[in-house]
């Protein structure tokens, strides 16, 4: 009863700028269609509303019922202006609202692409699908996340449809972002489920990135990253100097959270830091080449597996610290600290 007091309260209320309102087709003008509103009167669509929308009044007739936006209350004239196209829009929002609400999955054509991702229509509203939402194995995995590299990769895809849900849309900013491994968020947390920080697996490199090593293991085909940090012990510039594409491997999870999986290589290997300070004590003088520079100071191999710092408070500047090593020579070092637990060795210039 409540609800059919309500109906009947907003079917004689008079309509508000911006709703949507059912009209029936009574006539035309030389650029203009008018639609009988009921209680409402009589609803013109003419001039810029027209036009934008001409071709889907074109094929329009007496009597055809179509849902419209009310611009204007009364014109000069006494009608009610409308907008088919502003109703189009409207209904196409509601719609992607309730598809988001419901988790439902879409199936877009992608129609280009740039740097950050693929650009897509739902609709007739625009979307885009970044980078990051695209499914494991779609990602472009290019050496040194190169982006002229990664954008090649993108164009691949102009012309293919993807399955998709809504991931975030504001009306009002008119924006659509698109998500492409949201759709398999629930599958994957039930195969998580099979899993725990601390077990094993063994899996296939897929992809190689500067930041990490992408691999694919178990019967559900998951995917997890193992971080340039987790390759070895030693510090590396370049995953590849450690596992290569279809490489098969072990590794252990690390971590599991918001469905992403974290491994590491090095967590199976010997830590070379374990019984360090039985070979090295504070004050010892050791050999060392300088592998590389950064603003904090000098990395000194002290082994293949050991590297320790020179801080650049020893050198007062970069400058000075660039001028009293060279990268790839071997000089003699004075520890100031070893600890085994962080793996850390601070040490300055000995003599």
């Amino acid at each position: 009863m409540d609800e059919l007091i309500k109906d009947q309260e907003n079917s004689s209320r008079p309509p508000r700028i911006g709703e949507i309102v059912e009209g029936i087709v009574i006539g035309r003008g030389q650029s203009s269609l008018f639609l009988d509103l009921g209680n409402f009167g009589t609803g013109i669509i003419y001039g810029r509303e027209y036009h934008e929308a001409k071709n889907e009044l074109r094929d329009l007739k007496t009597g055809d019922k179509i849902s419209v936006k009310v611009v204007e209350l009364e014109n000069d004239e006494g009608y009610v202006e409308l907008s088919i196209k502003k109703a189009g829009e409207s209904l196409s929002w509601d719609n992607l609202r309730q598809k988001k609400n419901q988790g439902e999955n879409l199936t877009v054509k992608i129609l280009g692409a740039n740097k950050g991702g693929l650009l897509a229509e739902v609709s007739g509203i625009p979307a885009f699908l970044p980078v990051s939402q695209l499914s494991p194995e779609h990602y472009p995995r290019v050496e040194d996340a190169d982006p002229a590299k990664i954008l090649k990769e993108l164009q691949k895809f102009v012309g293919q449809d993807l399955e998709v849900k809504v991931f975030d849309f504001s009306q009002k900013d008119k924006k659509l972002i698109l998500s492409e491994k949201a759709k398999d968020t629930e599958k994957i947390k039930e195969s998580l489920k099979n899993y725990k920080v601390g077990d094993e697996i063994e899996g296939e490199i897929i992809g190689l990135t500067n930041f990490g090593a992408f691999i694919k293991f178990g019967e559900e085909n998951l995917e997890g990253l193992i971080h340039i940090s987790e390759l070895d012990w030693k510090i590396i510039e370049d995953p590849a100097e450690i596992v290569k594409i279809g490489e098969k491997v072990k590794a252990k999870i690390i971590d599991i959270s918001n469905d992403k999986i974290s491994l590491s290589l090095k967590a199976l290997k010997q830590d070379p830091w374990q019984r360090i300070e039985e070979k090295y004590k504070k004050g010892d003088n050791v050999k060392g080449t300088v592998t590389k520079f950064n603003p904090f100071g000098a990395f000194i191999e002290i082994s293949p597996k050991i590297q320790g710092l020179c801080h650049i408070s020893e050198f007062g500047t970069q400058k000075k610290m660039e001028e009293a090593l060279e990268v790839g020579k071997k000089y003699e070092f004075q520890i100031l600290l070893i600890d085994a637990k962080e793996h850390r060795m601070n040490l300055k210039l000995a003599g």
